[in-house]
Protein backbone atom coordinates (compact mmCIF):
# COMPACT_ATOMS: atom_id res chain seq x y z
CA UNK A 1 0.00 0.00 0.00
CA UNK A 2 1.47 3.37 -1.00
CA UNK A 3 1.60 6.10 1.56
CA UNK A 4 -0.25 9.34 0.97
CA UNK A 5 1.88 12.47 1.11
CA UNK A 6 1.57 14.73 4.13
CA UNK A 7 1.33 18.34 3.04
CA UNK A 8 3.04 20.99 5.12
CA UNK A 9 1.89 23.97 3.08
CA UNK A 10 -0.13 24.93 0.02
CA UNK A 11 2.97 24.88 -2.18
CA UNK A 12 3.57 21.20 -1.39
CA UNK A 13 -0.11 20.39 -2.01
CA UNK A 14 -0.07 22.07 -5.41
CA UNK A 15 3.22 20.42 -6.33
CA UNK A 16 1.64 16.99 -5.76
CA UNK A 17 -1.57 17.80 -7.65
CA UNK A 18 -2.23 16.65 -11.19
CA UNK A 19 -0.66 18.98 -13.76
CA UNK A 20 -4.08 19.98 -15.13
CA UNK A 21 -5.22 21.14 -11.69
CA UNK A 22 -2.12 23.09 -10.68
CA UNK A 23 -2.85 26.37 -12.51
CA UNK A 24 -6.45 26.30 -11.26
CA UNK A 25 -5.29 25.72 -7.68
CA UNK A 26 -2.79 28.58 -8.00
CA UNK A 27 -5.48 30.91 -9.35
CA UNK A 28 -7.92 29.97 -6.57
CA UNK A 29 -5.17 30.62 -4.03
CA UNK A 30 -4.44 34.02 -5.59
CA UNK A 31 -8.14 34.87 -5.75
CA UNK A 32 -8.60 34.16 -2.05
CA UNK A 33 -5.41 36.07 -1.14
CA UNK A 34 -6.60 39.15 -3.06
CA UNK A 35 -10.17 38.92 -1.80
CA UNK A 36 -9.38 38.36 1.89
CA UNK A 37 -5.87 39.81 2.29
CA UNK A 38 -5.97 39.40 6.09
CA UNK A 39 -6.31 35.61 5.73
CA UNK A 40 -3.38 33.32 6.34
CA UNK A 41 -2.69 30.08 4.51
CA UNK A 42 -2.80 26.72 6.21
CA UNK A 43 -3.27 23.04 5.54
CA UNK A 44 -6.26 21.54 7.29
CA UNK A 45 -7.62 18.03 6.76
CA UNK A 46 -4.72 17.71 4.26
CA UNK A 47 -6.30 20.39 2.04
CA UNK A 48 -5.25 23.95 1.30
CA UNK A 49 -7.22 26.34 3.49
CA UNK A 50 -7.34 29.94 4.61
CA UNK A 51 -8.15 31.34 8.03
CA UNK A 52 -8.77 34.61 9.81
CA UNK A 53 -8.98 33.34 13.35
CA UNK A 54 -11.03 30.33 12.23
CA UNK A 55 -10.49 28.35 9.06
CA UNK A 56 -13.19 29.53 6.67
CA UNK A 57 -12.45 27.98 3.26
CA UNK A 58 -10.87 24.77 2.00
CA UNK A 59 -10.18 23.67 -1.56
CA UNK A 60 -8.94 20.41 -3.01
CA UNK A 61 -8.04 18.87 -6.35
CA UNK A 62 -9.66 15.69 -7.57
CA UNK A 63 -9.27 13.83 -10.84
CA UNK A 64 -11.87 15.87 -12.75
CA UNK A 65 -12.75 18.78 -10.49
CA UNK A 66 -11.78 21.18 -7.74
CA UNK A 67 -13.86 21.04 -4.58
CA UNK A 68 -14.52 24.04 -2.34
CA UNK A 69 -15.80 23.62 1.21
CA UNK A 70 -17.75 24.23 3.43
CA UNK A 71 -21.18 25.19 2.08
CA UNK A 72 -22.18 28.85 2.01
CA UNK A 73 -25.11 29.70 4.30
CA UNK A 74 -27.08 32.89 5.04
CA UNK A 75 -26.59 34.43 1.57
CA UNK A 76 -29.57 33.48 -0.57
CA UNK A 77 -28.40 35.34 -3.71
CA UNK A 78 -25.00 33.67 -3.61
CA UNK A 79 -26.52 30.27 -2.84
CA UNK A 80 -28.70 30.62 -5.95
CA UNK A 81 -25.62 31.44 -8.06
CA UNK A 82 -23.94 28.30 -6.70
CA UNK A 83 -26.74 25.87 -7.61
CA UNK A 84 -24.97 24.61 -10.78
CA UNK A 85 -21.87 23.73 -8.72
CA UNK A 86 -23.38 22.47 -5.46
CA UNK A 87 -23.98 18.88 -4.41
CA UNK A 88 -26.75 17.81 -2.04
CA UNK A 89 -24.70 18.93 1.00
CA UNK A 90 -23.88 22.29 -0.57
CA UNK A 91 -20.20 21.55 -1.19
CA UNK A 92 -19.00 22.88 -4.53
CA UNK A 93 -17.49 21.16 -7.58
CA UNK A 94 -15.80 23.11 -10.33
CA UNK A 95 -14.99 20.81 -13.25
CA UNK A 96 -11.54 21.22 -14.76
CA UNK A 97 -12.88 20.90 -18.32
CA UNK A 98 -15.14 23.94 -17.82
CA UNK A 99 -14.20 27.60 -17.31
CA UNK A 100 -13.56 28.26 -13.62
CA UNK A 101 -15.63 31.21 -12.29
CA UNK A 102 -12.93 32.95 -10.24
CA UNK A 103 -15.10 36.02 -9.58
CA UNK A 104 -17.70 33.68 -8.06
CA UNK A 105 -14.99 32.01 -5.98
CA UNK A 106 -14.04 35.47 -4.67
CA UNK A 107 -17.67 35.97 -3.58
CA UNK A 108 -17.59 32.55 -1.91
CA UNK A 109 -14.42 33.44 -0.01
CA UNK A 110 -15.94 36.70 1.26
CA UNK A 111 -19.17 35.01 2.30
CA UNK A 112 -17.40 32.16 4.10
CA UNK A 113 -15.00 34.50 5.87
CA UNK A 114 -17.98 36.48 7.15
CA UNK A 115 -19.92 33.29 7.97
CA UNK A 116 -17.13 31.82 10.08
CA UNK A 117 -16.19 34.97 11.95
CA UNK A 118 -19.64 35.44 13.46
Amino acid sequence: MSERPVFVDIDSYIAHADAAARPVLQEIRKTIQLTVPSASETISYQMPAFKTGKTFIYFAAFKKHIGIYPPVKNDERLQQALVPYANEKGNLKFYLHEPIPYALIARIALALEKQYQN
